[in-house]
């Protein structure tokens, strides 16, 4: 029999039950986090790091020759590339290369796994800490335990602190004997804006590189490649306004091509000049030209009308201001010849060259000393527009007031004072020549030196009086002795201030060949010559031997000699 408790086996049929497995729905594929353009272009290689050169040159020597110090202070302004050189210099200490037998190298591979494990920020051994949130000293403590233990994985273990200046003063010097005697597997990388603040103790102990600010010419290209990466066409002379507007930094310029980038818009056409102008407050450069002329021309209405313009569409007083400055420092440079700058556009060269051959070098001197004066009241002020207003006409006041050199020697000679009148035209700059009147060319030294001194050029006078020796002078040529040492600028300056004096244009040039006695010298021999003259008169001879002590006074000389001169 059949155990009772056995069942019999049912053969029943599969059934195909619904599937209760409710899960998560699809997703959409998440698109990828925008990362900002100075996050996105920091530089991953020494290569790729602008304007700091000699600091990329001493530390691939440094590491050819293994003479790599243990702690490293890396100084400049914001934007410069601090933190990023930092690590930068701890992937070349620890790159493997691709291989994996690599060895400290200038150039790090970029692709083994420390170097991307540091360009990720995810490597064990290489610490990075903000100094600005861990100040105190136990946070230094941490730093010095964990410093005795070896490298988990790299070559080194690397320390990077950030604003190292805002850590406390306990914390400096509970950091002094690790820094000055570390263990050989660490390397200690300092990074601050305020390099007053650390001490010196620290200082001593780290090799110290300055960042330098980055050239508006080199950040411009800088952008113009990132632009160009990011499929964004950009006009060079908006990258030129970003460029000078960033200070020498690279991630501030950065901030504002991206913002620059975003007020395009989709169909802008790309980054203009104008929009570029509008974003940051700026002032057109073709209105503050249109500015300075007016104030050139004592047209104080219209250069206020200008102004407020400027002002309704949203320009900063102060910005306005800066834009002059900027104008008449790029006028006095081409007065002393430096070449133009790269990018500047035909309009603003030609403007500048026009005022640089009709503004003396005082006229530009007075004029900057006024400008800078009222950026400084505009700054202070509790009536921005109003201030600027006011310094704007004290500058077309003092256009219209002679020279100060002139004005003292028409005081001294007790004559009319003359008023310069404006000039016509509202371009046209006050203390241009007029064209139809040529005065002769002076004929002597001396007529030079003083058409040189009513100029107000007293400087370059004393310098002729002092070092000129004439081989040659046939107006307009004067050629001057080179057998004694002349100053480096005299021959550029002289030719430059003859054609603003005469009109005409000057060569002016030396030879290897004794020339003619200076005015200095010329009158130190008629200083002698008559001394002697004196003292070999009979009275006076009669008088010294009476008073054996007494002496000829000089100021009594120097009144006969020029006594003498006028007769």
């Amino acid at each position: 029999m059949s155990d009772s408790h056995d069942l019999p086996s049912l053969d029943l049929p599969s059934l195909d039950l619904p599937s209760f497995d409710l899960g998560e729905p699809a997703q959409p594929a998440r698109p990828e986090a925008y990362r900002v353009l100075a996050r996105k272009y920091r530089p991953q290689t020494f290569a790729e790091l602008i304007g700091q050169d000699a600091m990329v040159t001493t530390l691939g020597n440094a590491i050819k020759r293994g003479r790599l110090a243990h702690a490293f202070l890396l100084t400049g302004v914001r934007g410069v590339g601090k933190t990023s050189t930092a690590r930068l210099i701890a992937k070349a200490l620890n790159c493997i290369g691709p291989d994996g037998k690599g060895g400290p190298t200038i150039d790090p591979c970029g692709v083994c796994e420390p170097c991307r494990a540091i360009a990720e920020g995810r490597h064990i051994d290489v610490i990075e800490m903000d100094a600005a949130s861990h100040t105190g000293v136990d946070d230094v403590r941490e730093i010095i335990d964990a410093s005795r233990y070896a490298a988990v994985s790299a070559r080194f273990k690397i320390y990077i602190i950030d604003e190292v200046h805002m850590l406390s003063k306990n914390a400096f010097n509970a950091l002094l004997k690790t820094l000055e005697e570390p263990p050989a597997h660490v390397k200690f990388l300092f990074a601050t804006t305020e390099v007053n603040k650390v001490p010196v103790t620290v200082l001593s102990r780290c090799q110290r590189f300055d960042l330098r600010r980055i050239s508006a010419e080199m950040l411009a290209a800088h952008f113009a490649r990132v632009s160009e990466a990011e499929g964004v066409e950009a006009e060079p002379e908006a990258l030129g306004l970003i460029a000078r507007a960033a200070e020498g930094s690279a991630r501030d310029g950065l901030s504002i091509l991206d913002q620059a980038i975003a007020h395009a818009g989709i169909e802008g056409g790309g980054v203009k000049a104008g929009a570029v102008r509008d974003m940051l407050g700026l002032s057109d450069r073709g209105a503050v030209r249109d500015l300075l002329g007016l104030l050139l021309a004592g047209d104080g209405l219209g250069a206020l009308g200008a102004l407020r313009r400027q002002y309704d569409l949203g320009v900063d007083p102060q910005a306005v201001l800066r834009a002059l400055l900027e104008t008449v420092h790029g006028v006095t440079l081409v007065k002393l010849g430096t070449p133009p700058e790269a990018g500047q556009a035909n309009e603003e060269r030609e403007a500048q060259q026009g005022w640089a051959s009709a503004l003396s070098f005082a006229a530009l001197h007075r004029l900057w000393q006024l400008l800078l004066k009222g950026h400084d009241e505009v700054a202070r002020a509790a009536l921005p527009i109003e201030a600027c207003e006011m310094a704007l006409l004290r500058v077309v006041h003092a256009s219209q007031l002679p020279d100060p050199g002139e004005l003292a020697r028409q005081l001294a000679a007790g004559g009319p004072v003359p008023v310069a009148a404006p000039a016509a035209g509202p371009a046209a700059p006050a203390s241009a020549p007029a064209a139809s009147a040529e005065p002769a060319l002076p004929g002597t030294i001396e007529e030079i030196i003083a058409a040189i001194e009513r100029s107000g050029e007293f400087g370059l006078a004393v310098k002729l009086e002092r070092s000129a020796s004439v081989i040659r002078l046939a107006p307009p040529e004067l050629v001057l002795s080179a057998a004694r040492p002349l100053p480096a600028d005299l021959v550029r300056d002289l030719t430059v201030e003859l054609k603003n004096c005469t009109g005409r244009a000057w060569k002016v040039t030396t030879e290897d060949a004794p020339g003619a006695p200076t005015i200095k010298e010329r009158r130190g021999e008629a200083r002698a010559g008559l001394r002697a003259d004196i003292l070999a008169s009979p009275v006076v001879k009669a008088a010294f031997e009476a008073f054996p002590e007494a002496v000829l006074p000089e100021e009594e000389l120097d009144r006969l000699i020029a006594a003498q001169s006028k007769m």
